[in-house]
Parts: structure tokens; sequence; C-alpha cells
């Protein structure tokens, strides 16, 4: 890191302003400030349940729906984020205000928790008829939520984006990226323990003050390291781009593709030394867009006559690019589905297990993330300075990311088949009237952890690196959509499992969990071949530089 700082310092004594800004200088910032706010998110969503039914008298599948909402939307709104900062106003501006939003809503919910008035009264003792909340209280609730919601959604992934592109070389973006998924579970260590146990045996109001004094805290340090920063401002919308490239192909679509250069528009001034001369043969029909026709140019100004029929090469390889990375993205998709329904399939696990550790300590069922939030930490820090290291100097060449996500993957399907023998065992201890120690279902969960801390990076490093720079925050994004897509389709898979099947009813000491898991075993492996195949095919558009230089087949497994 050193050595990158001062390379780093050298570059800065250009005399150009804009030269002088970006860098590990803004590391700490960046980081600080994700901290904060990963404390704050994890800190409010991951005990919202509880908080719904002790404090609003809220029937439990309420709850839980309440809380499902919050949690899609948290995964879902980074998206919307990353469009208005490609296309409006840039990732800083965003950052900034999405902190200040979040920083309101914990603030309320604060209030909330501090005032009695704005609860309804507590349920008595033994009586199962408790005071509902009114209109106000829970106006005033989902208001918090809300905010919380669209503050968190805006700054998780966004952050990544803005870290990422203070560097200039890829190996720089690279460790950042580890540095930011380490800095994200660190975050959710913090607040599934310290936050939770404050907030369930002191007070709520000092559990979410907590979380109110990280948001502001990282709220500060996030505005003070401003002058440091790389601005972007984007000047017009890239998706505004990326249509006008599918409408101007569909307009030509009659039109022979032509081979000369000089048939092609590059744009003018700046944009065409920066175009490529020829569009790519992959997808040629888009290449329509970018081919000039008599009536598409002003024969006297060279200026283009309609910009819905003719587009610039450069604009017809972005969408290019979005477009081949697309079924990489579906291979993600389905190996994260999985994932998400052991999360839901080990808390049910664990509640009929031996949980005692000792004569005075029972391990929450709920807790149990922690150890796939701590391997992946440990593992994302071996990773960054030792494991890939050690890799390119015996290789002399790095693990490129999609190589990465399949060290992920095949951690993963390995992670179910544990899962599934671990539960035939638990099943016949059932047997024999005994119940099985809680510490069975940790190595699964490490498993997990380790195939996230290699995934994880891997896939935000990939979309980011590939996607026209005009969307790197939405590439950033993606991650995002993925575990949001992922929860709704193992919420599906689950349900239609109960309804085909015996092996998940509701005291699964008389199920087949194993079963599950041994389904999601083969679905994992499939998904692992068709991943394979995209990725052989798959050919790097930003890796080859000075840190990634290597043969073209070395970087497509």
């Amino acid at each position: 890191m050193v050595d990158s700082v001062s390379a780093d310092t050298e570059a800065q004594s250009s005399c150009d302003p804009s030269s002088k800004r970006g860098g590990w200088i803004t590391f700490p910032f960046m980081i600080a400030t994700f901290l904060g706010m990963s404390i704050t998110s994890f800190g409010w969503v991951t005990n919202l349940i509880v908080f719904l039914i002790e404090e609003f008298n809220i029937k439990k599948i309420a709850a839980a729906q309440i809380s499902n909402i919050a949690n899609g939307c948290l995964s879902m709104l980074p998206v919307v984020a990353a469009i208005l900062a490609d296309s409006f106003f840039g990732n800083i501006p965003v950052i900034s205000v999405s902190a200040f939003i979040s920083l309101l809503g914990i603030l309320l919910l604060t209030l909330i928790a501090s005032l009695d008035w704005l609860r309804p009264r507590p349920c008595e003792t033994g009586s199962i008829l408790c005071e509902s909340p009114s209109k106000l209280q829970l106006g005033i609730l989902y208001t918090a939520l809300v905010l919380l919601t669209i503050g968190s959604g805006g700054t998780r992934f966004t952050l990544a984006s803005a870290g990422a592109n203070q560097y200039k070389k890829l190996k720089d973006k690279g460790s950042f990226f580890n540095w930011y998924f380490l800095t994200l579970y660190v975050g959710a260590i913090i607040s599934a323990t310290a936050i939770v146990y404050t907030q369930d045996n002191a007070s709520w109001k000092l559990g979410f003050g907590i979380c109110a004094a990280a948001n502001l805290t990282s709220f500060i340090v996030f505005v003070s390291g401003k002058r440091f920063y790389k601005h972007e401002k984007p000047m017009v919308s890239p998706f505004t781009s990326l249509i006008r490239v599918v409408v101007a192909a569909t307009a030509k679509r009659k039109v022979v593709i032509l081979t000369r250069e000089d048939q092609y528009h590059r744009g003018l001034g700046t944009e065409a030394n920066t175009s490529a001369a020829m569009p790519s043969e992959r997808l040629r029909f888009l290449n329509r867009a970018a081919l000039m026709t008599k009536d598409d140019v002003n024969n006297i100004s060279g200026s283009v006559n309609n910009i819905w029929r003719l587009c610039t090469v450069q604009e017809v390889e972005d969408l290019k690019a979005v477009l081949r990375v697309f079924p990489l993205w579906l291979a993600i998709i389905f190996v994260s589905v999985p994932m998400v329904m052991q999360s839901s399939l080990i808390v049910l696990q664990a509640l009929v297990t031996d949980r005692g550790l000792g004569p005075h300590f029972e391990v929450p069922a709920g807790s149990l993330q922690v150890i796939v939030l701590i391997s992946a930490c440990i593992v994302i820090m071996m990773n960054n300075w030792l494991v890939y290291p050690m890799y390119q100097k015996l290789t002399h060449k790095p693990l490129t990311p999609l190589q990465k996500v399949g060290i992920g993957q095949v951690l993963t399907i390995l992670s179910m088949a544990v899962s599934a023998v671990v539960e035939a065992k638990r099943l016949k201890t059932i047997e024999t009237e005994h119940l099985m120690s809680v510490l069975w279902l940790f190595p699964p969960l490490v498993i997990v952890g380790v195939g996230e801390a290699f995934q994880f990076p891997a896939n935000i490093e990939f979309f980011y690196g590939e996607f026209p720079e005009s969307l790197r925050n939405t590439a950033t994004s993606l991650t995002s959509v993925v575990i949001g897509i992922s929860f709704y389709i193992s919420t599906a898979l689950i349900h239609l499992i109960q309804r085909t099947t015996k092996w998940l009813p509701n005291d699964i000491n008389h199920g087949r969990v194993d079963n599950v898991y041994w389904v999601l075993v083969i679905v994992g492996v499939l998904n692992f071949g068709y991943f394979i195949v995209c990725a052989w095919f798959y050919k790097y558009r930003n890796l080859k530089n000075e840190d990634h230089e290597q043969d073209p087949k070395d970087v497509t497994t």
C-alpha cells in the first residue's frame, strides 16, 4: 500500500488540478464512511422483526412481511441510486444526500424508541389482547423506515463505485473492492452482535442511538473528504445512449453492413479520438447503428441530422458490453439462490439442535450467520495479502474476476453437500431421542463464508471493469440486485417444494431438509456448468493492461 501511495503522489505532481484528486488518500474517508453506514443499515434492519413485535404489538407474520419488504427494497434501491448517479448527479452528491436521508431516518427511529406516545402501550403480562398502534404511530414508523431504506440503499453500492473511481490501476480497484466487502462484513458483525445485544438487553433507544452516532460520524467524515475526491458528473444519460443504439439499429435493419472504417461514425472532436475505429464482429446487427447513410450526416456542417438514427462506434460497443455480461449475471443469480435458501434453512435446523455452549450460554439461532461473516472477513484478508499475491508470484499472472467467481461457486456447492450430510446425521440422532450439537452446523457456514470471500468482491470487480465507464455505478449495484432477486426466487422455490413434496413441514424433524440441500447441489452443479461455458467464451473488455497482461485464453476461464 505504501508503494501505491508513493506512486499516486508522483502522479499528482501534475499541474492539472484534477490530477491532484483521488488515490489512496481518499481511502480512509471512503472506508470510514462505509463502516458507519454499514453499522447503521444492519443495526436497524437485523432486529426489525423483534422491534415491531415487542414495541409496536404487531403480529409475527405481519412483522416478518414488513421486514421482508424492507430487506427487498434495500437490495433493489441501489439500482435507483446508481441510475441517478450515472445519469444526472454523479456518485459523490448521491452518497452525500443518501447519508443525510439515512441520518434523518435513524434519528426518527431513535425518537420513536425514546418517546412513549409514539408507540402503543405494552401488552399486559399474560394477556393476548394488546393495543394496536394508531395510524399516526404507524405513519411515523413507516416514515422512518422509508427514510432509512432510501438512505441505506443509496449509499451501500454507490460507495463501492465512488471508491474504485479514485484509482487508475485495476489492481488498486480490485484491492479496494476487497476492503469494501471486508468493511461490509465487519459492520454486519458489529450490528448482529453488539447492536442487537444492546437492543435486547439494554434498550432500543440506546441501540438505535449508537446507530445514529455511527451514521452522523460517517456523514461528517465523507463530507470532510470531498476536497480529495475525484468528482465525475455525467453530462448525458448513458441509458439514453444505449436505447438510441437499439432504435438506430432497428431503423436501419435493412441496410447492408459495410467493412470500411470511413463508413462508421466515431463522433466529433475528443469523442472521435477516444472511440474505436470499427465496431466489433460480435452482435453485428447492432453495428448498423453507427453506419452512416446519406441521410444521417449534414454534408456541409458534418453534424448528425438525427441522433436517433446514428450513434458512435463507442456507443455501440458500450451496449454490446452490457449485453455480453448478461449471461454471466444470470449464472451469478442462480448460484446466489442456494446461499439465500441455506441462510433460512440453517436457522430452522439450529432451532432443533442443542445450542448450549457451556452451562450458561446458548447460541441464538438467528446469530449463526455471524459465522459466515467472520469466515468471509478472515478469508478476504488472506486473499488480499497472501493468496492472490502468492498465486501471481507462482503463475506470473493474477486470478481473473471470473476465476474468483468460479472458485466461490464451487465452494457454495460444497457447502450445500456438507449441509445435506449434516442434516442426515441430525435426523439419525432424532431417532435416538438425542439432540445434535449446534457445532455441527458451523462447517457448512464456514465454507459459505469462504465462498462469499471469493465470489462477491469478484462480482463487483467484474461488473465494474466490464461495464462502460458511464455505467460504473449501475455495474456495482448489480450484485445488490442479484441478492434481491435471489431472495424472491428462493421464497418461490421453498413454496414450490412445500406444495410438491413433504420435505419441508412445519416440524422439520418429520421432513427431509437433506433432500432439499441435495436438490440445491444439483442446481448448483448445472449452473456451474453453464457458468464455465459462458466464462470460456467471454473475452474481457478492460482486463488487458499493465496489471493484467496475459493470454486471452487465460482470462476467459
